[in-house]
């Protein structure tokens, strides 16, 4: 293999300065410049510059965070400077000794502290040679850490070389924690393949950063704030610790925007109840603040007891946890018409405040966590969120605790709720008359790719839904224009619009009839290949009579063989049509809208044909032309659109701007055409 020319290592230093760039701009300022398909198009040229010749290919370059082989095991790396622990505060009296103790020690009347969100993470250590990272670990027992140097790489908000001008050696301190958005797409994740949840942010960042496999951990969406230096050689530290932040800002660490001066003891109590009263609002999670002096020769004459310094505090917020007894549980329905169990307590006062409901999320957690009636539980609460049950005193059970049964009728309509074999969730089947459900059935009814209604609106809709003058989908055919011009902001015009809106939507086609009835999982995609599969509505509803006994049949190849002949209907989707047209009030509300006038074009079966015969597309990004064209182009000559990417498809169109789903097609080698090649596809290229 040759070298790599002049040329070659001058576009490699550039993309890597321009990747570390963008890293800064979206890690640490929250401001990213290009899109991620520009910066993944920048990744693989590096990439592909540093494969073909690996002397390109450096500590710090942006393509070393998808992680390393697997250790055998973590090796121990000694702190030149101990990572000492805090000493706790847990009430305001207990504040205002820490700062007395302080200012007696100092001689002073009043202190400036730095005053930070006391993240519930994981503190770890980084230490970079000459601006490289270098190696990183764990606080350990604050003498002797775990070497996690490959897990910590993998971090984006960790920058692998500093910004600016760096000291020869520098040791960098700071917490790994997992906001709420990437902990809910974990368990999300965990969900969808079976395996146990995470119990909490802090549990799963831990496990995150202790995995012996670093490419599990780069998979993982941790994030990273600086808040200190630890030991340095030949680096003159400034005076105060709100300029140690500065500097480590314009190293490219981020450092939380959270932290303020204050001065004195008023002003941390002031920040302290600003901070829990934010709590619940900010996108991670904190269990309190911490309280610095500022002044870093202060620190150096009040010096240490213990393992703990005297001039810091952590501030811990109230007790989120309490202990009481489930009483009773209440299923309630949301509007997708999913049963979520509510637990009934003997009132306890929890987190600030007086709690009597506490949710059980679905069944699956409940028989997880073998929860029961009469239990005695734990139930926590994070500020404003709502409080969950999180275990059971096991110790504390009585003989008579009865187990949580999902109930077989829908608690608000008496509908039959199912839930198929897999899902978590169970569901009121009676999607289109049922009141807790209604309002967002109605939404998506009158929506533009459904039925199509302008001028049913969500205002006017729920308005109706108060005045009872809605109470199905079917009623919307029933609006008269004197009644709508009566309403609260309508007039004459608008409810005669919104008549003649109606009046147009009678007219429809099958397959926007079956996707407007809003059945589970049927999409645009789904409600289409129902339409030309069967033909007629009445075809539809027949299948679904002969296949609904076999519904739950306990092996997916045996569940709804009719519907299973539709091309991509699976198991779960069959049986989802299945019980909506065997529901007797969805069959009502169905035979209403057909009374009322609704209608469509009989259509006319017959097979596929064309130069894409056989081919699965998917589109995604901006084309010259619209997705609906595009849609129809394909399926004129005999291809099939599907809504995601899988290694069913044969193509994705992309056009500019594509996202996450030309990253997968990508992953599985699915080819990648632009809508130029799509048209010398159709005239059989």
């Amino acid at each position: 293999m040759s070298g790599a020319t002049p040329g070659q290592r001058e576009r490699a230093a550039e993309l890597r300065r321009q990747l570390q760039e963008h890293n800064h701009r979206y890690y640490v300022l929250d401001a990213p410049s290009i899109s991620d398909a520009e910066y993944d198009a920048l990744l693989r040229e590096l990439q592909a510059l540093e494969a073909a010749h690996p002397e390109l290919l450096t500590a710090d370059s942006p393509t070393q965070r998808v992680g390393a082989p697997p250790l055998k095991e973590f090796a121990p790396l000694k702190h030149r400077l101990p990572m000492q622990s805090l000493n706790n505060a847990f009430s305001e009296d207990e504040l205002r000794d820490f700062d007395r103790r302080a200012r007696e020690a100092l001689g002073r009347d009043e202190l400036t502290y730095v005053a930070e969100p006391k993240l519930d993470g994981l503190a770890v250590s980084l230490i970079y040679e000459h601006g490289v990272f270098k190696q990183g670990a764990t606080r350990g027992d604050g003498e002797t850490g775990e070497d996690i140097s490959d897990n910590l790489r993998t971090i984006g908000g960790i920058p692998l070389r500093l910004r600016g001008s760096a000291p020869p050696l520098i040791e960098l301190r700071g917490e790994v924690y997992l906001p709420h958005a990437g902990f809910a797409r974990m368990n999300e994740q965990a969900a969808a393949r079976g395996e146990k949840l995470y119990v909490n942010p802090r549990n799963a960042a831990a496990g995150s950063l202790r995995q012996l496999d670093s490419r599990i951990t780069a998979q993982r969406p941790l994030a990273f704030y600086a808040y200190a230096v630890g030991y340095s050689e030949h680096w003159r530290a400034p005076a105060t610790h709100t300029k140690v932040l500065a500097q480590l800002r314009d190293w490219g660490l981020p450092v939380s925007d959270l932290i303020e001066t204050v001065r004195g003891v008023e002003g941390c109590w002031q920040y302290y109840q600003g901070m829990q009263a934010r709590r619940a609002q900010l996108p991670f999670d904190i269990d309190g603040v911490v309280y610095k002096l500022d002044d870093l020769a202060g620190r150096e004459e009040l010096g240490s007891v213990a393992r703990a310094p005297r001039w810091a505090i952590a501030h811990k917020f109230p007790a989120e946890e309490a202990q009481t007894v489930l009483e009773a549980v209440d299923f309630q329905v949301g509007r997708t018409g999913a049963l979520t169990p509510t637990a009934r307590l003997r009132t306890v006062f929890v987190g600030g405040a007086h709690v009597s409901n506490a949710t059980l999320h679905n069944i699956d957690e409940i028989e997880r966590k073998d929860i029961r009636i009469g239990d005695t539980v734990i139930v926590r609460r994070a500020g404003d969120v709502i409080p969950e049950v999180k275990e059971v005193v096991l110790a504390q059970r009585p003989a008579q605790a009865q187990k949580i049964v999902l109930p077989e009728s829908c608690p608000v309509c008496g509908g039959q709720v199912q839930r198929e074999e897999g899902e978590v969730v169970a569901r009121c089947s009676n999607g289109l008359s049922c009141r807790a459900q209604l309002h967002g059935a109605l939404l998506h009814f009158v929506s533009r790719r459904a039925m199509d209604i302008e001028g049913l609106g969500e205002k006017l809709l729920a308005q109706l839904i108060d005045l009872e003058q809605i109470k199905n989908v079917a009623d919307i055919y029933r609006l008269e224009e004197a009644r709508l011009a009566a309403l609260e902001r309508m007039g004459e015009k608008s409810a005669r619009n919104v008549v003649e809106a109606i009046e147009r939507s009678k007219r429809s086609t099958l397959e926007r009839f079956l996707y407007a009835l809003g059945i589970p999982d049927v999409g645009e995609a789904t409600a289409r290949d129902l339409a030309r599969h069967f033909g007629s509505l009445e075809a539809l509803i027949a299948a679904c009579e002969q296949d609904a006994p076999t519904a739950h049949a306990e092996k997916d190849k045996e569940r709804c063989p009719r519907l299973r002949e539709v091309p991509d209907v699976g198991a779960v989707v069959a049986a989802h049509v299945a019980h909506f047209f065997t529901e007797p009030r969805n069959l009502e509300v169905v035979s209403a809208l057909r009374e009322a006038g609704v209608h469509w074009p009989q259509i006319e079966r017959r097979e596929a044909s064309g130069p894409l015969l056989g081919k699965t597309f998917v589109i995604t990004g901006t084309l010259p032309v619209s997705r609906d064209a595009a849609s129809a182009e394909i399926e004129a000559g005999g291809g099939k659109v599907s809504g995601s990417v899988s290694k069913k498809t044969d193509y994705l169109l992309a056009g500019s701007e594509a996202g996450s789903k030309l990253a997968k097609a990508e992953k599985l080698g699915v080819a990648i055409i632009d809508y130029t090649q799509l048209q010398q596809l159709l005239k059989g290229g």
